[in-house]
């Protein structure tokens, strides 16, 4: 494909990429007001993130593999088609209960969209190339996330909350016209075997873990027996999904044989560490600007101008050396030390920390984020079959977005405990000294977030503190796993870039013809 074949057929791609971040970014801001709107708690908050982070999550290596068998034009058009459903329901929603459950189909598009960009985009352009156009992936990323937050803040502050769900429907909707007009693919036909119950039993085992990960400690004790059995019930269906993933299934959606590539195995593991401190800690940040900054929605969203910034400056930077050098190690080294000490100083953040400090330390996250995210996929590709790209590049996306569902959930929870034992001691203090300022008010035993604005001024600073407080908590609780990240990359081995899109076929399907024989 001509290099102008290719930016028609991505314009669609990368609208359904925008669609995609613009779900998840749009609603950042909104979250505070649909809670106290819609009389949630904590818990509920974090869970509507982790819906759609489950179902994401859970579907994602299904969706890869499904683009190995099937059109991956018609793939990429049902997830979005799947996407605009959840999205009316989401914006008709009359409670938490059906929000979060329409948050749920969302993720199932969110999944799709996720996972097969970024296998077409392999199937046009070799490994190489691929980073001259990474830029691009990496400015649309950019432009959803900024702009994600000053829209959702924008209709929160003007029409309303349900429009930050209404919102990306146009985009879906040009996304499915461009990618019908545009993108051209040829479609393998060969014997196909799904996998249904490999897809079935990673579904199910996964839900369960990120259940437990979430509700434990709050909904009940983590040594209690609930919390027990999901663990053992998580570990038994999960141990069954590998066992025909690796012995039974001919398709299996996660095929075993390619964690025995080096790079591929150190690239899962370090996707998961930074899902995990990535997506875990990021997620907070419009809640400490509002909630302990006394943001509205809108200045919130011009706060996460600083991260993007460095995002999408070390992405098309990146991408663009990567090309004409095709050397790629050093920027995934470099952006993983960018990551740490991003996360290092983010850790010291508190209610009174100078706002300039805070959009610097998040500069610093966005540039080791931009220059690590694209390139592990990119690593991974550079090594993998192009019968099994899907599956492979899926993987990663998988485990990132398992990470963070798992990120989302943990600290979700500490955040959540912390802010509740800091109010609690507040509050006990502040009714010794001035118990008129507490006459009317009990919103700090039942977990809901009350609208701040509409509280006495010792109250609210005693909230202000405690999530400021809380905040810089998580970022150092992240800390850690980033890391674990950076040790798992350096131990990744540097293979010089392909030039070209197919490599040795005969693996993946000897492994097919073995199996089938079976």
């Amino acid at each position: 494909m001509t290099h102008r074949e290719v930016l028609e057929a991505l314009s669609g791609l990368l609208l359904a990429m925008f669609v995609a971040m613009l779900s998840s970014t749009i609603v950042s801001n909104a979250l505070p007001t649909i809670v106290s709107e819609l009389h949630g708690s904590q818990t509920g908050y974090t869970w509507v993130v982790v819906a759609t982070m489950l179902t994401m999550t859970a579907t994602t290596p299904i969706w890869g593999k499904l683009s190995d068998l099937f059109s991956k034009k018609l793939l990429v058009q049902s997830a979005l088609v799947i996407f605009s459903i959840g999205s009316v329901i989401a914006a008709l929603a009359p409670s938490m209960g059906v929000l979060i459950g329409a948050r749920a189909v969302q993720g199932l598009g969110v999944g799709g969209l996720t996972a097969l960009v970024q296998v077409v985009i392999a199937s046009m352009v070799s490994p190489r190339e691929r980073g001259r156009y990474s830029g691009y992936i990496g400015a649309v990323f950019a432009l959803a996330t900024v702009s994600g937050p000053l829209v959702g803040g924008l209709l929160v502050d003007t029409v309303g909350w349900r429009w930050c769900f209404y919102a990306g429907l146009p985009v879906a909707i040009l996304a499915f016209v461009v990618l019908q007009k545009t993108l051209h693919l040829p479609v393998v036909k060969r014997e196909v075997h799904i996998d249904y119950l490999g897809a079935f039993l990673l579904v199910g085992g996964i839900s369960i873990f990120l259940v437990w990960v979430s509700l434990g400690g709050q909904q009940f004790d983590w040594t209690s027996g609930t919390s027990i059995a999901l663990v053992v019930a998580a570990v038994l269906v999960l141990a069954l999904a590998v066992y025909v993933e690796g012995k039974v299934a001919v398709e299996p959606v996660v095929p075993l044989r390619l964690f025995k590539d080096r790079t591929t195995a150190l690239a899962t593991v370090a996707s998961i560490l930074i899902g995990v401190a990535m997506f875990g800690s990021t997620v907070y940040l419009s809640l400490y600007f509002q909630r302990a900054r006394g943001m509205s929605p809108t200045e919130a969203g011009l706060m996460s101008v600083c991260m993007v910034g460095g995002l999408l400056v070390s992405s098309i930077v990146s991408g663009r050396i990567i090309t004409q050098t095709g050397v790629w190690k050093r920027w995934l080294v470099g952006g993983m030390a960018l990551v740490i000490v991003g996360l290092g100083l983010l850790s010291t953040i508190h209610a009174t920390t100078p706002l300039w400090h805070v959009g610097l330390f998040m500069a610093v996250l966005g540039l080791g984020l931009g220059a690590t995210m694209q390139n592990l996929v990119l690593a991974v590709q550079n090594n993998t079959s192009q019968a099994d790209m899907g599956a492979a590049s899926s993987v990663v996306a998988f485990f990132r977005s398992l990470g963070g569902s798992i990120g989302i959930s943990a600290l979700g929870a500490v955040l959540a405990h912390q802010v509740a034992a800091s109010v609690h001691e507040g509050v006990a203090a502040l009714a010794r000294t001035h118990p008129e300022v507490l006459r009317g008010f009990s919103g700090h035993d039942n977990g809901e977030i009350p609208d701040l604005a509409t509280l006495p001024a010792p109250l609210r600073l005693i909230f202000e503190a405690a999530f400021g407080d809380a905040t810089g908590r998580i970022f150092l609780v992240a800390l850690p796993f980033a890391i674990a990240a950076f040790v798992c990359v350096l131990f990744i081995k540097e293979v010089p870039l392909r030039t070209t899109i197919e490599r040795d076929e005969t693996a993946p399907v000897a492994a097919v013809e073995e199996a089938s024989a079976r």
